[in-house]
Formats: C-alpha cells, structure tokens, sequence
C-alpha cells in the first residue's frame, strides 16, 4: 500500500504537468508578444477544444470520455490563460479594448455551446462532468471580466498586485528583499531617462 502511495505522489506531479497547448499553439504564442494578438489566439484555440467537444458528444465511440474531459481541461486553462493576458496588459497599461470585444463576442457563443453538451445528458457525463461544469463556470467569470469597465479593472489588477508583493515581500529575507527593490529602483530609473542622441548640454531649441 505504502508503495501505492509513493507512486501516486510520484505520478501527481506529472499529470498536473501536462501541456493544454500542442507544440504549433505554444510557438503562436511565444510569437504573438503584443497582448491583443495573443488573446486573439487563445481565443481561436478555445473555439478548436470546443469544436473537438462537439465532434466527440456527436460519435460514441470507445475513449472519448477521456477525450473529451481532458480537452475540457484544457479548454478551461485557455479561458483563464485568457484572463491572466489581460490582467497583465491592464497592470502594464497596454490598450486591449479590441480584444476584450473579442473575448465579450465570442465567449458567450463558447458557452451556449457547452450548456448544451450539458443539457443534452450524454451516456457518459459522469466521467467529465466536472470538467464540464468548471468549464462552464470559468467561461461564465471570464465573460463577466471582459464586460467590466476597464479602467475600474484596471484599478483592480493594480491593487491585487500591490497586495501580493507585499505578501511576497513580508516572506522574503531582509538581503533578498534589499536587492529586489535595488533592482526595482534601476529599472523604474532606467525607465525615466529616455534614449537620446544629444550631446551633454546641447539644447533642444530651434536654431535661428
């Protein structure tokens, strides 16, 4: 029994691991840098797990209750990839209002379609309807994010972040806690002087 356990330990780790974007999606990502391009592809991904959901309910065949709990999985970490995206633009005060229209337009669409794999009670909800139902309620808060005012999300994001910092500062040591805020210090100061191909004292008037 003892090695039952040490092998379940073991193996929950690299279960918890397992990728919900394939190799192609994830160099999307990597070179979609600017946050609403990068939404925008979270959302086209979100659409291909729903449109693989669909697919499956509409053959039975053997193994697609795994199939379809596992892409329900990763359906719900896209949504929330899509919420963390945007939360990182609004703290760094990049413009998103294109993609939230997106994200507020093609959701709930997302969303009618898994309340129906729900209503529709397949033979085999049992084994993935949990995973139906946290997809279903994540959906549901990202639609909501989505519709907030940004700037009142905006101020949100900020305060959560300036709470968790210091969360994070008050567990750190006293020499770890110093060269962060040094390091914080150079960058915020490195931030304020603005390249320049002016000589030391030239001025910027028009000549006469």
């Amino acid at each position: 029994m003892k090695h039952a356990l040490l092998f379940l330990a073991l193996l929950a780790p690299l279960v918890a691991q397992r990728d919900f974007l394939s190799a192609d999606e994830e160099d999307q990502i990597r070179v979609a840098q600017d946050p609403n391009l990068r939404i925008q592809a979270y959302l086209k991904f979100a659409r291909m797990r729903v449109d693989m959901i669909e697919q499956a309910i509409a053959k039975e065949k053997a193994g697609r209750s795994g199939l379809i709990h596992d892409t329900l999985e990763d359906y719900t970490k896209i949504i929330e990839a899509i919420d963390i995206v945007a939360d990182d633009a609004l703290r760094k005060k990049a413009p998103i209002i294109e993609a939230m229209k997106s994200v507020a337009d093609v959701q709930p669409k997302l969303l009618d379609k898994l309340r129906k794999v729900e209503e529709s009670k397949p033979r085999d909800i049992a084994r993935y309807d949990f995973a139906l139902k946290t997809a279903i309620e994540t959906t549901e808060d990202s639609i909501e994010l989505a519709r907030e005012d940004l700037q009142e999300r905006a101020a949100q994001v900020a305060e959560k972040y300036q709470k968790e910092k210091k969360e994070l500062e008050a567990l750190m040591q006293p020499k770890d806690l110093e060269e962060k805020k040094a390091e914080e210090k150079k960058e915020a100061e490195g931030k304020r002087k603005a390249p320049t191909l002016r000589r030391k004292g030239e001025s910027t008037a028009p000549k006469k």
